[in-house]
């Protein structure tokens, strides 16, 4: 029965995901050399364990998410006490609070409270999505997502709310929402917005989304991330200066350099080839999907897979975005590719699910 599932899995998208997490595994091993085995070997042991988690949830029913709206509301309510918790008695790392740490790890409660948005929403617009037209819905959704996006925001983790924000959003666009409503919540975004920048948000927020129009204004602080970053792409060529030989990013000049500004060091190490090889495996993932999400059986399924999606491609567009100066820096993570562990283990559980509707659904 075991050899039976393990066949039926779709090996082609766990072999991009595989491949992704190699390139990044490549991009960090020089520390073994410049700062000890520490980084390399902690995430190649968060990939191994992430691949585990992935097949455990291949195998499981992922029904019992559908099944069971109870189950559902008591995850989401663990990972709101999570994000109250981490607020309390979190450890502050670059100026936010938002992480948990159990002697060399650490635990980022909004990787899991993504994970069960995307659930919730899927479980509460697969029930609903004729009566969608009806904004008591909306509003209703809208609270499952506004109490997680209020405490990540106070934290403050201004990418992580976004992320939040826009799943509901794309979720919500899936499912039906008309052109009326989607152009009014717009709006009320972009007052929120607007709000935000006179009251809630903090001096160096305001430097960054500052920095984003001209680095050079301050290229010693708020634009040295962008500045850096964007020397470090464009340095990289067709082939690359070869791993461990980048100057940016061995040399310390690019901050971050195996978590927020991975992309960044990749293409000054490897290259466009080794960017291009990024955007395949990237490619191949979503196409994988998108057929998953297509021949499911349940609309809980279909919404899951989007969910998921929308996931990956916000976290992508980001990232690469700011490591390109085309969007302001908010510490968001390449999915698969960047060294960290709460985000890898929460992608692998994600892709695991998927591959139990893939299961199921043949």
């Amino acid at each position: 029965m075991f050899l039976y599932f393990l066949k039926k899995l779709d090996w082609v998208m766990i072999i991009s995901i595989l491949a992704l997490c190699a390139i990044g595994l490549l991009s960090i091993y020089p520390t073994i050399y410049s700062e000890g085995m520490n980084i390399f070997y902690r995430q190649l042991i968060f990939v191994i364990v992430g691949f585990f988690i992935m097949f455990v949830f291949a195998f499981l029913d992922y029904r019992i998410f559908k099944n069971h709206p109870f189950f559902l509301l008591t995850l989401y309510f663990i990972s709101v006490l999570l994000l109250v918790g981490v607020l309390i008695i979190g450890r502050q790392i670059r100026g936010a609070t938002s992480w948990f740490r159990f002697g060399g790890f650490g635990l980022e409660p909004v990787e899991i409270a993504k994970l069960v948005i995307i659930l919730i929403l899927a479980e509460y617009f697969s029930l609903r999505h004729i009566e969608l037209y009806r904004v008591r819905h909306i509003v209703v959704s809208g609270i499952y997502m506004l109490i997680p996006v209020a405490l990540v925001f106070f934290q403050p983790d201004m990418g992580s709310a976004m992320v939040l924000f826009f799943l509901w959003l794309g979720i919500m666009i899936i499912a039906g929402i008309k052109l009326k409503q989607l152009l009014v919540l717009f709006l009320i975004a972009a007052i929120l917005f607007g709000l935000s920048w006179f009251v809630i948000l903090r001096p160096y927020q305001k430097q960054r989304i500052i920095a984003f129009v001209n680095p050079y204004l301050d290229p010693l602080g708020s634009g040295y991330h962008r500045i850096q970053s964007v020397i470090a792409v464009g340095s990289g060529g067709l082939f690359g200066r070869g791993l461990g030989h980048g100057s940016q990013s061995q040399l310390k000049f690019l901050p971050d350099r195996y978590t927020d500004f991975i992309f960044a060091s990749i293409a000054e190490e490897m290259g466009f080839v080794g960017v291009a090889l990024i955007f395949i495996f990237y490619f191949v993932l979503f196409l994988r999907i998108l057929k998953i999400s297509i021949a499911a059986s349940n609309n809980f399924s279909r919404l899951f897979c989007v969910g998921t999606m929308i996931l990956f491609l916000f976290h992508i567009f980001i990232n690469i975005g700011m490591n390109l100066g085309l969007v302001p820096i908010a510490g968001i993570s390449l999915p698969f590719v960047s060294s960290g562990g709460s985000n890898l283990l929460v992608n692998f559980l994600c892709i695991g699910i998927i591959q139990s509707i893939y299961l199921r659904s043949q």
